[in-house]
């Protein structure tokens, strides 16, 4: 049994993924900003815990983290202003990495985007800018550190039903289904083979995609 901390834990996501991690006898803590949240969360099995990482200091966010045994980050401004934008996706993730690291808790995963490298290629003008600037600066903060971390590049999400396979670096968008993303948090959670990857993914198609457990081994 785990004790996993998950931000972001009223995300489309989290949802799915608490109880993927709840089913084999994981402990999940999930921090959400409203609280009126907290009953749908808490349906899923999950502890539902009211705190704004946006306004939190990385002192706070160490005390919240101690006792888990591993970090998911899934939260995100979820557009809106580029300000808030980089207070999230960026500062507050850099500062729960930088709190796990002071709580001694090693294993910690990151949820980015399929496109996030140095050449995303976003026009500093585009809308999209600030996350694929913001994501990428997270991204690389975490692999500065001393975690035992993974990124996650999913492709477009969809609302699709699971598949239960994807392909790595699948070319274009790689669109996948929120569930089967889920599903790879959960596994890349149990795979030490993960640590220190990033790992874009998709779900492809048929004949192209495998199951999430071989492609997280390979």
């Amino acid at each position: 049994m785990s004790r996993i901390i998950v931000f972001g834990g009223h995300g489309r996501i989290a949802l799915l993924l608490a109880p993927l991690l709840l089913a084999r006898g994981d402990e999940v803590t999930s921090v959400i900003r409203n609280p009126d949240h907290v009953a749908e969360v808490e349906k899923t099995g999950a502890r539902a815990l009211v705190s704004d990482v946006e306004t939190l200091g990385t002192a706070e966010l160490a005390e919240i983290i101690r006792g888990h045994d591993a970090v998911v980050w899934s939260a995100g401004a979820g557009g809106g202003s580029a300000e808030r934008t980089y207070a999230v996706d960026r500062d507050a993730a850099i500062r729960t990495m930088d709190a796990a690291v002071d709580a001694g808790t090693k294993r910690y995963v990151m949820v980015s985007w399929i496109g996030s490298k140095a050449d995303h290629g976003v026009p500093e003008d585009a809308d999209f800018f600030p996350y694929a600037d913001a994501k990428w600066a997270a991204d690389e903060h975490l692999r500065g550190t001393e975690l035992d971390g993974t990124i996650l590049g999913p492709g477009t999400l969809t609302f699709d039903e699971p598949t239960g396979r994807i392909v790595l670096d699948p070319e274009g968008k790689g669109e996948v289904s929120r569930a089967d993303v889920a599903a790879v948090i959960a596994e890349t959670l149990s795979v030490p083979s993960t640590f220190g990857r990033t790992i874009r993914f998709g779900n492809g198609a048929d004949d192209t995609a495998v199951p999430i457990v071989d492609a997280l081994s390979a």
